[in-house]
């Protein structure tokens, strides 16, 4: 069967995709910008790839007309909540537009648990969204899941986060707000579970783990499987403002999701049953097996994909391609080379910057600067970095984004993702044997001018240094 594939590039269709290629479907994947293809499926016999944004108006002579299903992966919750909501109803309006013309039988859509009568703001869109796919001329088959666990989701990551950085939590009081998480792996099982099953189509199904958690318990049985003793105290006077901001110091999260997952935090996500798990043969794992396993991946680094990566929780939402040509007019720029004796070496090590590595020299400088990003609300270093040796076209790494990535052409080019008053890249090249290393800078007004004079003396010691210990 032909598959479209939206959210390629997404934390589900990543674990999704490998799947549907086992079972021998032929795959259609819609992608913004073809340099953010994943190494993993490059040159794919069974796979297709299409260069398209559902922002925009669909061209409907750029996909396949002979689709049997598609799923609708596309997810805005990280971006600015003023616009989150105008964003995904016009996705799902040029999704409808395109697929109307093709003999697509079902779409698979998975959105979010809206079964409480006050919803959120992020979950009344997920509802909005749905409204809209079913006006379609496809068969609509709607998977609705709450907490995600998994190596690498945002909800497991900002819960490792806390329980990892604070032995004692003074806490919001919505940690009491009830849930119903659900693992991953049987997300995926759910998501192929249906396809093209005739029974699901025109349904909806909540889907959902064998248990009802609070938020806390939820913190403090993460805690028990790493083996940390917590405490947790809640207090009823943190504002929804007060506890983004919250979440946003303590993990890795962005603002703008943060406040968006405090937002839903507040409303009690509880599946109502129902009897596709039986009709599929699924037996969902327990929140703590699920906690489990994604430390089984972590452990092992096959992480597939992580929500870190996602282009939303940068500083940009266009084409990487768009910032690959790095400018020459107007720039700082501070150039070094040096001679290399080991290439393969050299490469391993520019390959494993970043992350829990660290920048190989002044690590506490990079730390500042991280620590200076977040307090005015840019990223920080606390996103780190996917795979301890493995760099990729848009992967995230620390503040910065990957936007090239070629070991054997042996160079990689980073755009700065971090809050300045200019646009920042950092290139490494080998050539031959010699190694360049390149930071251009293009200021935006007088403080851009500044804030270079200002960084400048520090430059041979993180610049110099960074360079030396990479050829060794």
């Amino acid at each position: 069967m032909k598959i479209l594939i939206t959210g390629t590039t997404g934390y589900i269709a990543k674990r999704l995709i490998p799947v549907l290629l086992e079972q021998g479907h032929e795959l259609v994947c819609c992608i913004r910008d073809l340099m953010r293809i994943p190494e993993n499926l490059k040159n794919n016999p069974q796979i297709s790839f299409v260069e398209i944004d559902f922002l925009a108006k669909v061209k409907t002579d750029s996909i396949p007309k002979d689709i049997d299903a598609a799923y609708y992966l596309i997810h805005s919750m990280s971006t600015s909540s003023t616009s989150f909501k105008s964003l995904e109803e016009s996705c799902a309006t040029n999704f409808n537009s395109y697929l109307n013309e093709t003999q697509a039988q079902q779409v698979i859509y998975l959105s979010g648990i809206t079964n409480d009568e006050d919803l959120s703001e992020h979950l009344q869109s997920r509802q909005n969204v749905a409204n809209i796919l079913a006006k379609g001329k496809f068969n609509l088959t709607t998977l609705k899941a709450g907490i995600i666990v998994g190596s690498g989701s945002a909800s497991f990551e900002i819960i490792r986060d806390l329980v990892e950085k604070l032995p004692v939590m003074i806490a919001p009081k919505w940690l009491q707000t009830k849930t119903q998480p659900i693992g991953i792996s049987d997300v995926i099982l759910f998501l192929h579970g249906v396809l093209l099953k005739k029974e699901t189509f025109g349904n909806s199904y909540d889907i959902y783990g064998p248990e009802i958690l609070t938020y806390k318990k939820m913190l403090l049985q993460f805690a028990e499987v790493r083996g940390f003793k917590r405490t947790i105290i809640t207090v009823p006077v943190m504002t929804p403002k007060l506890s983004s901001y919250w979440l946003y110091f303590v993990t890795s999260t962005s603002y703008q999701l943060a406040s968006s997952l405090v937002d839903s935090m507040k409303v009690e996500i509880i599946a109502k049953e129902n009897n596709l798990a039986h009709q599929l043969n699924i037996h969902p794992i327990s929140y703590k097996t699920a906690v489990e396993k994604a430390f089984d991946t972590i452990e092992q680094n096959v992480l597939i994909s992580s929500w870190k990566d996602a282009m939303v929780n940068g500083a940009f939402q266009d084409k990487l391609s768009q910032h690959i040509n790095i400018p020459h007019f107007g720039c700082f720029k501070d150039i070094r080379k040096k001679k290399i004796t080991d290439k393969e070496k050299a490469l391993n090590k520019i390959w494993s910057i970043g992350g829990t590595n660290g920048w190989y020299v002044a690590n506490f400088l990079w730390k500042i600067r991280g620590y200076m990003d977040k307090l005015v609300g840019g990223i920080g270093l606390r996103r780190g970095r996917t795979h301890p040796t493995k760099l990729q076209t848009g992967d995230a790494l620390d503040f910065w984004r990957v936007l090239y990535a070629n070991k054997e052409e042996g160079r990689l080019l980073l755009y700065a993702e971090m809050k300045l008053p200019g646009e920042a890249w950092l290139e490494f090249i080998v050539v031959k044997d010699q190694l360049y290393q390149r930071a251009v800078f293009r200021p935006k007004g007088i403080m851009g001018r500044l804030y270079w004079y200002a960084v400048l003396p520090f430059h041979d010691i993180i610049f110099e240094g960074m360079l030396k210990k990479i050829v060794e």
